[in-house]
């Protein structure tokens, strides 16, 4: 029996100066997607009255994009561009006394710091190492800038003259030997997109004044997470007397690092000196930050080993006793990106929540969680000097991100930025509705349901089910330029993307519910919502077809498996076939042990939800599309699959992209990636 869900219209909060009549409005297309310009990395300056970030904007027919930094005064009144270099200028960070703004650019080759003095005069190079310089934090006296550079570490020890000049070397020795031969001894071999090469990030102080370097963590060990799933963006502050930082560690010793999941937070004292860990949790810690008081470190903690989605909560440590304790542990969600009030008296966090991600606060007495700022998707939160106004990125399911602010209570919510304003004026792109149905076990399983623009509730329209990537993640009430549920409505298409077992933001028990369970509850949360989509008066129950990337890759083959008689087509992009070639060709082993075990400890498990065991079922017109270089879901997934259908004669294509992780990013692959995709869905759809 199907329930009836519960149907609610999102609310999202609208970014235009005015509004044009409904009907002059033009559907989304995807050449608009290309000419959006991208707003991120935003600084608020010491005096709370500018606001400096980086503006990209994408150039489809030469393959690349431009970055540089642009200034705006926080009514949004004023703008102006900082600089207009053909090269990438990104990620502005303002000196404490205001009157610097460094960033990272590639105007020299190499990524290195710079910086620009608001006074007048032309950016000057900072950093000059040959292994690069990214992530500038100021000291709090404004005399030094620390950065992270990854480097050899067996020339980390040894002053930086010879250093540098021994990394140099080692690189330009790589570049023109003739052997291609790589030669290893243990794991990590290949992370993300990259082959491994023994270089390690580190962090050094640099002098404003000028002078040599200093490496502040030598040795055979990351001082910055090295995947993104443990990172909270820059991992390492300044204390507030600039006498030592606190980083985050990678796992020790190096050769558990494909398995473990154990990083910890260090100290170590500007002056050099061994560092020392504050944390021995056996789980993740990481993103410490002083108070600005002194008294604290504040750090995010999970409390299972091995478990990379386990629940962040947000931990606390007195300096003088060491006493740490947490202060959500009654909150069931993960805590974003922590900053501290000016007062020290509480630290403000992003948290999913049901499909959305607020603005919360918390005192240091702990568990007092409240919500600041209930609606849209928020992130990189800063607070003013004077603890009264707050600015941040928001993004919507129907707008990328604007840069906005808001007083610390949340009231006065107005935009700083209005970089897309005048396009989205003219373009119609329907609100999504969120609705609720019955999941597996009668759990409550939320969805978003797009429809064209347009829309004619008397038609009957061709259904796309979208799965989530993760799995522990969600569609939510986002912006994406990669999946764009938008502008696949656009095509003609009513589009549902639910969020079952596995997705965040709905507590930590439905995420846990994916585990070692990846066919079995959340596929049927996803036919349920199936049902639910194909029950809807306006669709046409018999030209459906389903897409999703990553795990929600692994669902689309899941579904050629188990059912392919509900659609007229399937699209996967890099997606897991098998799933024990999967775990010997994957490079972080920690998500595979946790989500599927060991294969030769538990082969049962490896095989009971693996879509190549089920081949002889496959039927179905199936397009697939893998990145060459996406070493987290190996080229070798797609090519099983495709090995698979096509020696039963399944209609179906491959697309392989040689220069593509597991994303597809450069502008004129993803402009392919997008038109291959619409050709295949219309020409069995037929929007």
């Amino acid at each position: 029996m199907r329930c009836k869900p519960c149907v609610l219209l999102c609310i999202v909060l609208p970014l235009v100066v005015a509004a044009t009549p409904a009907q002059s409005k033009r559907p989304l297309q995807l050449r608009d997607l290309y000419s959006m310009k991208r707003v991120f990395a935003p600084a608020l300056s010491p005096d709370a009255q500018w606001v400096a970030y980086t503006l990209t904007t994408m150039d489809v027919p030469n393959n690349t994009s431009s970055s540089d930094l642009w200034l705006s005064s926080l009514d949004g009144k004023t703008v102006r561009r900082l600089t207009t270099h053909p090269s990438a200028d990104r990620n502005p960070v303002w000196s404490p006394d205001g009157r610097i703004i460094a960033f990272e650019s590639t105007r020299s080759g190499e990524n290195q710091i710079w910086t620009l003095d608001l006074q007048g005069g032309e950016p000057r190079q900072l950093t000059t190492l040959a292994t690069g310089a990214r992530q500038a934090v100021w000291s709090p006296d404004g005399s030094l800038i620390a950065f992270v550079s990854e480097v050899f570490p067996e020339f980390s020890t040894v002053p930086f003259a010879l250093s540098d000049s021994l990394n140099r070397v080692r690189l330009s020795d790589m570049q023109k030997t003739k052997v291609t031969a790589r030669v290893y001894t243990r794991l990590l071999v290949r992370h993300w997109d990259t082959w491994t090469d023994g270089r390690r990030n580190h962090i050094f102080l640099q002098p404003l004044a000028g002078g040599e370097p200093r490496d502040l963590t030598p040795g055979d060990r990351d001082a910055v997470p090295t995947s993104t799933t443990f990172s909270g963006g820059i991992d390492f502050d300044f204390s507030p007397d600039g006498k030592e930082i606190a980083y985050t560690a990678t796992p020790f010793p190096q050769r558990i690092e494909a398995w473990s999941t154990n990083h910890d937070v260090f100290l170590v004292p500007i002056g050099g000196g061994t560092a020392k860990p504050l944390t021995t949790n056996p789980a993740a810690d990481g993103f410490p930050r002083y108070s600005p008081d002194g008294k604290y470190i504040a750090y995010r903690a999970q409390s299972r080993p091995g478990f990379e989605a386990d629940r962040w909560q947000l931990m606390l440590c007195e300096r003088v006793t060491g006493a740490i304790r947490s202060l959500t542990g009654e909150f069931d969600a993960s805590v974003g990106s922590p900053v501290w009030s000016s007062d020290s008296r509480s630290l403000l966090f992003e948290s999913e929540e049901q499909a959305e991600t607020p603005i919360f606060t918390v005192s240091v007495r702990g568990n007092d969680v409240r919500k600041v700022l209930a609606s849209g998707t928020n992130h990189d939160i800063q607070i003013s000097h004077d603890g009264k106004r707050l600015i941040f990125t928001r993004v919507s399911a129907v707008r990328p991100a604007e840069i906005m602010t808001c007083r610390t209570d949340g009231s006065g919510l107005a935009p700083i930025t209005h970089a897309n304003d005048e396009l989205f004026s003219g373009l119609d792109v329907p609100i999504p509705e969120k609705i609720w149905y019955e999941g597996d076990g009668g759990a409550r399983v939320q969805a978003w349901v797009y429809k064209p623009p347009q829309f004619d509730p008397a038609r009957r329209y061709p259904l796309v089910m979208l799965v989530h990537g993760g799995p522990q993640g969600s569609w939510g009430n986002n912006w994406s330029y990669r999946w764009n549920p938008p502008l696949w409505a656009a095509q003609g298409y009513v589009i549902i993307a639910p969020n079952p077992r596995g997705s965040t933001g709905f507590g930590q028990k439905f995420v846990d519910e994916i585990s070692h369970d990846w066919g079995g509850k959340v596929f049927v949360d996803l036919v349920k919502g199936l049902d639910y989509a194909q029950s809807l008066p306006y669709v046409d129950r018999e030209r459906t077809a389903a897409a999703g990337a990553s795990f929600g890759g692994y669902m689309i083959n899941w579904f050629q498996a188990r059912i392919p008689e509900r659609f007229r087509t399937l699209i996967t992009h890099d997606g897991t076939y098998n799933f024990t070639s999967m775990y010997g060709s994957t490079e972080e082993l920690w998500f595979d042990e946790w989500d599927h075990g060991i294969p030769w400890e538990n082969p049962d498990a490896f095989e009971k939800f693996s879509p190549h065991r089920y081949a002889k079922n496959f039927k179905t017109p199936m397009l697939i599309l893998h990145g060459e270089l996406d070493f987290r879901v190996p080229v070798t997934e797609g090519l099983q699959l495709f090995t698979a259908l096509q020696r039963q004669g399944v209609p179906s294509k491959l697309v392989t992209f040689p220069n593509e992780n597991h994303w597809v990013l450069k502008p004129a692959n993803s402009e392919f990636w997008h038109t291959t995709v619409f050709t295949w869905l219309a020409s069995y759809l037929n929007p």
